[in-house]
């Protein structure tokens, strides 16, 4: 099996599909480091108290954030009274972790969804929503909110990478052997697989693998690059992703 998550994000999948006994390629075709811009977080925080939602797109939004929250302050008390939004379980999972509910969460795992969800809670005329975000986020989001009269502020938390993996050597073993499966787990490790699609091409021996995606958002952006969907997890996350190649791969 190949996976294309960044190095610090493999290790939870890897182990994940070992323990099905399967053979790990890990092809880390984006790399995410955190990004944070120093003005603007000083404004958010400044202005903390004043923000009506919190809203997270990514695990990795998560993270960086409480990175920075605990960095400046010693008491979760210091949110005050924000309440929490996620665009999907393993984003909600990773702020529960941090003692937090969540009040807003879209059964489907899309940025339009999340807006939607949102919207649905109530009027948001002038209310003032912080957007945690990485640098590749979608617009979407954001424009729906300032659309139902929100008050958006963004801030970008991270930065996402293409990686080359042109002498890397796990990519010369997917070159010329291939694999039966590889896992896709955001839009922009799709882009990353097409934009080094040379330095990626299978030897004609090489196992042609099945692509799995963890949901509509990555689906879309691989149908959109000409590439195959062969399965898709049910629910955006890891598990599902890992029961949907099984079933596929048992069929």
């Amino acid at each position: 099996m190949a996976i294309t998550r960044s190095r610090d994000q493999a290790s939870d999948l890897s182990a994940k599909l070992a323990a099905y006994g399967a053979e790990v390629l890990e092809l880390p075709l984006i790399a995410v480091r955190k990004a944070v811009d120093a003005e603007t977080l000083a404004d958010v925080v400044a202005e903390l108290g004043s923000y009506d939602w919190i809203v997270f797109t990514s695990v990795n939004g998560v993270r960086f954030f409480f990175e920075e929250f605990y960095r400046l302050f010693d008491d979760i008390r210091a949110l005050g009274l924000l309440r929490f939004a996620a665009v999907g379980e393993t984003t909600a999972a990773a702020i529960r972790r941090e003692h937090i509910k969540v009040e807003c969460q879209p059964e489907v795992a899309t940025a339009d969804a999340l807006a939607d969800a949102l919207v649905a809670m109530g009027s948001l005329d002038s209310s003032k929503i912080l957007v945690v975000t990485g640098n590749l986020n979608r617009e979407v989001l954001v424009t729906k909110l300032e659309a139902a009269r929100a008050i958006v502020d963004r801030l970008q938390v991270y930065q996402t990478e293409k990686t080359d993996l042109a002498a890397d050597p796990v990519a010369a073993d997917f070159r010329a052997r291939g694999a039966d499966a590889i896992l896709f787990a955001s839009s922009s490790s799709v882009q990353s697989f097409v934009d080094q699609a040379a330095a990626l091409q299978l030897a004609k021996s090489a196992r042609r693998p099945l692509a799995g995606s963890i949901g509509p958002q990555t689906s879309e952006t691989m149908r959109k690059a000409g590439m195959p969907v062969d399965f898709e997890a049910k629910t955006p996350g890891i598990d599902s992703l890992i029961e949907a190649l099984v079933g596929r791969l048992t069929q």
